[in-house]
């Protein structure tokens, strides 16, 4: 199994309970699919360095998951066919990015206790 990362950006127009569904959809594919989910956060309404179909602002998300590689080809087909992804991105992590992200996590975990 590979560690992933995935962010994706939601069309601002969603509320806030159809921004949830739509992040629910995709972690239900990944845990459908067999993928562990590590790490999720929600980065919140932001603006884009440029506009995307006539929007400057999106919803950001990040999943952090272990899945085999066929899994991807999957969430990456249910993104396109989704109209409320504007844009996503995802690879696969080597060690030090594994690495990386885990002390990321755990400096923002210890931040949240104080």
């Amino acid at each position: 199994m590979n560690q992933y990362e995935t962010v994706f950006i939601l069309t601002p127009v969603l509320s806030d309970v159809q921004m949830k569904e739509a992040v629910e959809k995709f972690k239900g594919i990944l845990t459908a699919e067999g993928a562990e989910i590590i790490n999720e956060e929600n980065w919140g309404l932001k603006k884009l360095a440029y506009p995307i179909q006539k929007k400057s602002t999106g919803f950001y998300q990040l999943v952090e998951f272990k899945a085999e590689p066929q899994v991807i080809e999957k969430l990456e087909i249910n993104f396109r066919r989704d109209e409320r992804v504007i844009r996503f991105l995802t690879f696969r992590m080597d060690k030090y990015a594994a690495e990386y992200a885990a002390k990321r996590r755990n400096v923002k975990s210890t931040k949240k206790e104080d």
